[in-house]
């Protein structure tokens, strides 16, 4: 059995997934905004600079539109608007679980404290644990979102084992991401556990997550390599039982 005295785990795209699709989200940004639209969810992807600025979320959209705005010879476009409807477009109370999530959560509860430690702020975050009804699930939330530092940034994952009353070097942290979960688990010395969205065979994800039924690509070496890879959450309690 594994001796784990705290598992962590990100929100979403780990536990969860949005249900809305990234064209419903886009599409509702232009209705929103009153503007004929240019562009594809795509577009906006691609223009999206690093991670969301979490003090200003909007501005970090209007940037996004700007460049995609620029890219389809559209000067003179209200970006502010568009990101203010895209803000306002996206449901978060639209969201499911990750297959097998719900029995990842379950086991981990069974043998060790158990965390959330997720980028989001409180304001968006809470609506999302309502909806799953597992707000109640953890016995240490930390909304990474309305901290000075987020994920990958140690500051996190050490309040979270700080309420847990846990040590780095007997927890893991379950996540999506090799750059936010995996480097950030490490930096704050945690194993890690990688479970990337792309590798589920039904392919869900977040509004632009990859299809998919491959097998996990292997990561690359140095930080990025975390002790367990995962097809899904549902081979998450074989790691507590100690399978390899």
């Amino acid at each position: 059995m594994a001796p784990f005295d705290a598992i962590l785990f990100d929100l979403d795209n780990t536990l969860c997934t949005n249900d809305q699709s990234g064209e419903t989200i886009y599409a509702g940004a232009f209705d929103a905004a009153g503007l004929d639209r240019f562009g594809e969810p795509s577009d906006l992807w691609a223009a999206l600079d690093g991670p969301p600025d979490h003090d200003d979320h909007e501005g970090y959209l209007a940037d996004g539109f700007e460049r995609v705005a620029a890219k389809h010879d559209r000067e003179g476009v209200d970006v502010r608007a568009l990101a203010r409807g895209f803000v306002e477009t996206v449901d978060h109370s639209a969201v499911s679980f990750r297959p097998g999530a719900e029995a990842a959560l379950a086991a981990a509860r069974d043998h060790a404290s158990v965390g959330l430690v997720t980028n989001g702020p409180e304001r968006r975050q809470s609506i999302k644990l309502d909806a799953l009804g597992i707000a109640d699930a953890f016995d240490a939330v930390v909304f990474a979102g309305d901290m000075p530092r987020r994920k990958p940034h140690s500051d996190p994952f050490e309040r979270a084992l700080d309420a847990l009353d846990a040590e780095a070097n007997a927890s893991l942290h379950v996540g999506d991401s090799l750059e936010f979960d995996v480097d950030g688990a490490h930096r704050a010395g945690l194993d890690a556990a990688w479970c990337p969205v792309e590798t589920e065979a039904d392919g869900a994800g977040g509004a632009d997550g990859a299809d998919g039924p491959d097998a996990p690509r292997a990561p690359d070496a140095g930080s990025h390599a975390p002790a367990y890879v995962l097809r899904s959450l549902a081979d998450f309690p074989a790691i507590l039982d100690g399978e390899p």
